[in-house]
């Protein structure tokens, strides 16, 4: 009797094991059945009412009542008046790119520039606040691409560069119909570079081969195992210069005033130099730039959200902790210390 009992109570707890389990699987299918099944949506704020209680709240602790009071009036009649006028008020629509090493903001990018263009006119404006470091060419390449259809449907563009927009980050930013930077932001850096370790010899000196077979002459060129040539190195160096004349002639297709064999060397400049040499076309912070035009026209921020699976979840977070790492590294290589 005892036994039967103990076995009992071996199969209820094994029953629970195995629902628990199967209730995780479930929980887990539907996440990522989530995460594929919705793309995401798009976030739009309007500022104007953001740098209005940003106005506001200061002037409640400044002004005394009776100011205050014909303030509040006056700020209520210019609010009737602009209602009149809605629909002839010139918009902006701001949209906010951070880089990273593979751009992956395009994917978020490419949906804010669908969404505006449905409804921009020729009297709107489009402000980018970008701000990176440079990276992969095909994906610097995309994100480029899609600031270019801003340009080809005739809506001003203007990019604001309160940080950093190197090498891809400037090749986005010089699609602009105006570029703006703060006097400290670091912009250029119009050149290429490829870089891998090589661990041939140290495999050689432990008897260790490592076989590399391709078809086609060129298939690869330099390897990080097998034994590079000096023939694959030729053919690598001639595939740089080949991306860094494509991206000189992309640059001076939008800022044909630059002398670009000047400023193509790989080189960075401060926001003031870059002004000298036409790398931009006015000095200011993009905080400056919005308040100003939040005067005179209506300002809204687009957002696109990204709907991501729990495993994508996990794997960007990873990925994330890796680009951060990367930008401070590239941050000490090339940033000077005050």
């Amino acid at each position: 009797m005892e036994f039967f009992s103990e076995y009992a109570l071996f199969l209820a707890k094994t029953f629970t094991l195995l629902v628990a389990l199967l209730a995780l699987l479930v929980v887990v299918a539907a996440l990522r059945s989530k995460g594929r099944g919705q793309g995401g949506e798009l976030q739009v704020h309007k500022l104007n009412e953001f740098y209005q209680e940003l106005r506001q709240r200061l002037q409640q602790q400044v002004l005394d009542k009776p100011a205050l009071k014909a303030l509040r009036k006056e700020e209520e009649r210019q609010a009737k008046a602009r209602k009149k006028q809605e629909n002839d008020r010139q918009r902006i629509y701001v949209l906010d790119f951070q880089g990273d090493i593979r751009a992956s903001a395009a994917d978020s990018l490419r949906h804010e520039v669908t969404a505006l263009l449905s409804m921009a006119r020729p009297e709107d404006e489009v402000v980018v606040r970008l701000e990176s470091p440079g990276g992969m060419v095909h994906g610097y390449g995309l994100a480029a691409s899609q600031l270019a259809r801003i340009r080809q449907a005739g809506i001003p563009l203007t990019v604001c560069v309160d940080k950093v927009a190197a090498s891809g980050g400037y090749m986005m930013a010089c699609i602009a119909n105006r570029v703006l930077a703060a006097p400290f932001a670091i912009l250029g850096s119009i050149g290429v570079v490829a870089q891998l370790p090589n661990v041939h010899r140290l495999l050689k000196r432990h008897d260790i081969d490592f076989e590399v077979l391709t078809a086609g002459q060129y298939k690869r060129t330099l390897t990080v195992f097998g034994e590079n040539t000096e023939q694959g190195r030729e053919k690598f160096q001639q595939d740089l210069e080949t991306t860094h004349a494509l991206f000189k002639a992309f640059v001076a297709s939008y800022r044909p005033q630059l002398n670009i064999e000047a400023i193509a060397t790989g080189e960075v400049w401060l926001g003031q130099d870059a002004l000298v040499r036409q790398l931009v076309d006015q000095l200011g912070t993009s905080d400056e730039y919005l308040a100003q035009r939040a005067n005179e026209a209506d300002v809204y921020q687009l957002h696109f959200v990204q709907r991501k699976s729990l495993s994508e979840r996990v794997g960007l977070a990873a990925a994330g902790s890796v680009d951060g790492l990367l930008l401070k590294a590239w941050e000490r290589l090339n940033q000077a210390r005050f």
